[in-house]
């Protein structure tokens, strides 16, 4: 599964919808679980996000994929982590433009809390 990069908000749906499916079909309830993907994410610094995701996080505002993700892990009380542990920003990219001049954080380790 891929996360969708384009604004459509019916294509977000449809793969938030069979991740919740393959989430709770495929996935055995006493197994740890870790989710690892590109899911065209910013999350940012917001104050009710802290908990689910700590202190590591490259940007200040979410866009709408962020919000998305943060929502899901909430949902299954997950941890959205770009990365574990402190590191300089330019240690945080995921992803640069072709023309090295914007970066971001848009990839994402989801774990449980356990």
């Amino acid at each position: 599964m891929h996360a969708p990069s384009e604004k459509s908000d019916d294509s977000k749906d449809i793969f938030y919808e069979e991740l919740e499916q393959v989430f709770f079909y495929h996935f055995p309830k006493y197994h740890m679980k870790i989710l690892l993907g590109d899911f065209n994410a910013k999350v940012g610094r917001e104050n009710i996000f802290k908990l689910t995701i700590g202190n590591e996080i490259l940007h200040q505002d979410s866009n709408d994929n962020g919000v998305r993700i943060v929502n899901f892990a909430t949902s299954k009380t997950f941890f959205v982590k770009g990365m574990m542990f402190p590191h300089r920003n330019i240690h945080k990219y995921t992803w640069t433009s072709p023309d090295g001049k914007t970066h971001n954080q848009i990839d994402r380790i989801l774990t449980d809390r356990r």
